[in-house]
C-alpha cells in the first residue's frame, strides 16, 4: 500500500494484554512505517521496559534472520490511558512490525493474542500472567493464544482455548504464515503436593480444636492467644488439612492470582489445596496488601484459603490496621499514582499472640517478667476495630508433660474434614454457591441464619449485658450457625449460641485491679 503523505505501508492490529490486578486487559498494537529517518516511536502510555523493547525487538528480528525496516516505526498501543507495564509486549511489537513490512500476513496474526519477552538472538522467554491473558482470549472469542514454551502449561489451564507455544520468533513468524504448526503445550509432569499435617498430632486442647473446626467450617477468623509452648501454631499449620478442597472456579482464581504474582512455577499445575500464607511480622504493608506495582500482597494470595499472622502484636500498626478493610470486604482496593485495582482478598484469617512482651504472663510455671503497664501496653497494640473483626478468640494453656508424651492421639484431619464438608455444603445449599457463613452478607443474615427466638432472645441480653458492637453481635451469629450447620441442626438454638460465646474469650481485657 503506497500512499503520497509520506506513509508507504499499515500493518493490521495485534493484540497484546496488559496486567491490571489479577485481571489482563487486552492492548491493540498498531504498528505504522512512515517514509522518515529510522527510529522506533512507541506511543499509548508505554512504561519504560515497554519502551526498552524497541531495541530488543530491533535485534531479534534482525537475530530470526529477518529484515527490520528502514524508517520510522511508530508504534500505537490502545487504550491510549492505560499504562503498559511488563516485557510480554516484545511479541506483539515484533509480529506487528513483521505484518506491516509484509513478511507476515496481518489478518492472521490479528486473531491471536501474542504475549512473550524477547532474547535478543530471538529466543521466547516467559512472562508472567499468562493464566490471566489465557482467560482473556477465551472471554473475547479470539482464535487462541501463542506463549513462550514455558507458559504453555499454565494456560493451558483454561479449557475451551487453543494454546499454542514457541520457542523461537521465527517459529510464531512461520506459524501465522502457514508454513508450520506450532504445537500444542506438552503434559507438565507435575511436581507432588507435600501432604497436609495431620490433626492427630496435637494433643489435648479440646477447646482449641473445636475452634479450629468451627473456623474451617464456617471460614470464620480466628485468634489464639496465650504463652509460647501451647500449640498456637501447631494448631494453625493444621488447618489446611481439615479445610474443604478446592472447586474447579476456587483452584482457577487461585492459580491466576499466583501466577500474576510470578509465583508459579514450572511443574506446579493448577493450585489443588486451599493457600497457606506465613508472612513474617517483619513483613512490609506492599508485601501484605499490595505494593505501588500493582501486584498482589500475601492477603490475596491467601485468597479461598487462610492467612496466618503469628506474633500478631508485633506486627506493624499501619499493617495490622490495614486489615480492617478486608476483613470485612473480602477485597483490597489500591489506589496509586499508576491506577487503581481491586484485588481479591478472601481469606480466614488466624492469628496467634502472647499476652505480654517476655510472652509468659499466664503461665503455669514461668514467671512474667512485665509489669502490668507494660502488659497492658502490649495489649492496646491490637485496637478494638481489628477485634471486633476476630470471630474466635481463644485463650490457651501448655499441655503438661504427661500429656504430650503419652503416646495417644486425637482425632484425625480426616474424620473432621468430613464434618467440615458436611457443614459446607449445608452452607452452600441455604446461602447460595460458594458463600460460607463468614462471607453471608449482613443484609441476608436475618433471614438466612434461621435463629429460633431463644436464641435470638439471648443473644438480645448479651449484648445488653456487655455493650458488644453490632458487628460483634452478627459475628457471634454466624458462629452460631456454623456450629449448628456442624451438628446438622436446622435452626441455631441457644446452645448454639453459648457455645460461640465460648469461642469469644476476651483474652486480651484489661486486668482486675
Amino acid at each position: 500500500m503506497v500512499d503520497v503523505n509520506n506513509r508507504y505501508r499499515v500493518g493490521g492490529t495485534v493484540h497484546g494484554a496488559v496486567l491490571c490486578g489479577v485481571e489482563a486487559v487486552r492492548v491493540e498494537v498498531e504498528v505504522d512505517l512512515l517514509r522518515r529517518l529510522p527510529c522506533v516511536v512507541i506511543v499509548g502510555l508505554p512504561s519504560p521496559s515497554v519502551r526498552e523493547s524497541a531495541e530488543r525487538v530491533r535485534s531479534a528480528i534482525q537475530g530470526a534472520g529477518l529484515e527490520f525496516p528502514r524508517s520510522r516505526v511508530v508504534i500505537s498501543m490502545a487504550p491510549a490511558d492505560l499504562r503498559k507495564e511488563g516485557t510480554g509486549f516484545d511479541l506483539p511489537v515484533a509480529i506487528g512490525i513483521l505484518a506491516a513490512h509484509g513478511i507476515i500476513r496481518a489478518e492472521a496474526a490479528s486473531r491471536w493474542l501474542l504475549a512473550g519477552e524477547l532474547a535478543l538472538s530471538g529466543l521466547l522467554r516467559p512472562v508472567r500472567g499468562a493464566l490471566a491473558m489465557a482467560c482473556l482470549a477465551r472471554e473475547h472469542q479470539m482464535a487462541g493464544i501463542i506463549v513462550p514454551e514455558e507458559n504453555g502449561a499454565e494456560a493451558a489451564l483454561v479449557p475451551g482455548l487453543q494454546v499454542r507455544v514457541a520457542r523461537t520468533l521465527l517459529d510464531v513468524v512461520q506459524h501465522l504464515n502457514g508454513e508450520v504448526e506450532l504445537p500444542t503445550p506438552a503434559d507438565e509432569e507435575r511436581l507432588p503436593e507435600a501432604p497436609p499435617l495431620d490433626l492427630r498430632d496435637v494433643r489435648d486442647q479440646p477447646i482449641a480444636r473445636f475452634a479450629l473446626e468451627v473456623a474451617a467450617a464456617g471460614g470464620h477468623n480466628l485468634l489464639m492467644e496465650g504463652p509460647p509452648g501451647c500449640g498456637k501454631t501447631m494448631l494453625a499449620a493444621r488447618l489446611p488439612g481439615i479445610l474443604p478442597p478446592l472447586s474447579q472456579e476456587e483452584a482457577l482464581e487461585c492459580t491466576r492470582i499466583h501466577s500474576v504474582a510470578g509465583l508459579r512455577t514450572e511443574g506446579q499445575g493448577i493450585i489443588a489445596s486451599r493457600p497457606f500464607r506465613a508472612p513474617h511480622h517483619s513483613v512490609s504493608t506492599a508485601g501484605l496488601l499490595g505494593g505501588a506495582d500493582l501486584r498482589p500482597g500475601e492477603a490475596s494470595l491467601a485468597h479461598h484459603g487462610v492467612l496466618f499472622l503469628d506474633e500478631f502484636p508485633e506486627f506493624r500498626r499501619d499493617i495490622r490496621e490495614g486489615l480492617r478493610g478486608p476483613l470485612e470486604d473480602r477485597r483490597i482496593v489500591l489506589t496509586r499514582a499508576s491506577g487503581t485495582v481491586t484485588f481479591p482478598a478472601g481469606f480466614s484469617l488466624v492469628a496467634a499472640a502472647n499476652r505480654c512482651l517476655c510472652g509468659y504472663f499466664g503461665h503455669p510455671r514461668q514467671a512474667c517478667r512485665c509489669s502490668p503497664p507494660e502488659r497492658q501496653r502490649y495489649r492496646n497494640r491490637l485496637s478494638g476495630p481489628i477485634l471486633d473483626r476476630i470471630d474466635c478468640r481463644l485463650l490457651l494453656s501448655p499441655v503438661g508433660a504427661e500429656v504430650q508424651f503419652d503416646g495417644g492421639e486425637g482425632e484425625g484431619s480426616a474424620a473432621v474434614r468430613a464434618r467440615v464438608v458436611a457443614a459446607r455444603a449445608r452452607q452452600y445449599a441455604r446461602n447460595g454457591p460458594g458463600v460460607n457463613n463468614a462471607a453471608l452478607p449482613a443484609d441476608q443474615l436475618a433471614g438466612r441464619v434461621l435463629a429460633s427466638p431463644a436464641a435470638l432472645s439471648a443473644l438480645v441480653d448479651h449484648v445488653d449485658r456487655t455493650g458488644t458492637s453490632a458487628r460483634a453481635a452478627k459475628r457471634v451469629l454466624r458462629v452460631a450457625r456454623t456450629i449448628a450447620d456442624i451438628e446438622g441442626a436446622v435452626a441455631v438454638e441457644p446452645e448454639h449460641l453459648g457455645a460461640a460465646l465460648q469461642l469469644r474469650v476476651d483474652a486480651l481485657a484489661e486486668e482486675a485491679p
